[in-house]
């Protein structure tokens, strides 16, 4: 499962087939976004398509704005999409990095078998 720290880089690599989005438990972002409304919309899509107060992480993505949004909407829809700027006024630093892998601990997958089946199966791909 991942965590990820950012809007614009983690939905850019959902859209790009980098990561799988079931594989998303949460994206924390530090923007402040309501993706159903068109005006709000408009202005965080132009601003990672072309820079400005936010980095164009987007840029040469104009084709994909339909599937973007899609995909705001669905980490909205599904309650993967936490912003903390809804609740406070703190600014959050900009990381290098934005994933963050977590694990189910040893115990839960010993007691679960489905849980110990993907494990198992996880551990074999990732060996490849």
């Amino acid at each position: 499962m991942k965590i990820g720290l950012s809007l614009s880089r983690c939905v850019k690599d959902i859209v790009l087939g980098k990561v799988i989005y079931e594989d998303v438990l949460v994206v924390i972002a530090r923007t402040d976004l309501d993706p159903y409304n068109d005006s709000h919309w408009n202005q965080i899509f132009n601003g990672y398509l072309y820079g400005g107060l936010s980095h164009a992480e987007w840029m040469g993505m104009e084709d994909e704005e339909e599937y973007l949004r899609h995909v705001c909407k669905q980490l909205y829809d599904d309650g993967k999409l936490h912003q903390p700027r809804q609740y406070s006024n703190g600014r959050v630093p900009r990381l290098e990095y934005y994933w963050l892998e977590c694990f189910t601990p040893m115990e839960e997958i010993a007691n679960n078998p489905a849980t110990l089946k993907a494990w198992e199966r996880y551990k074999l791909l990732a060996g490849l």
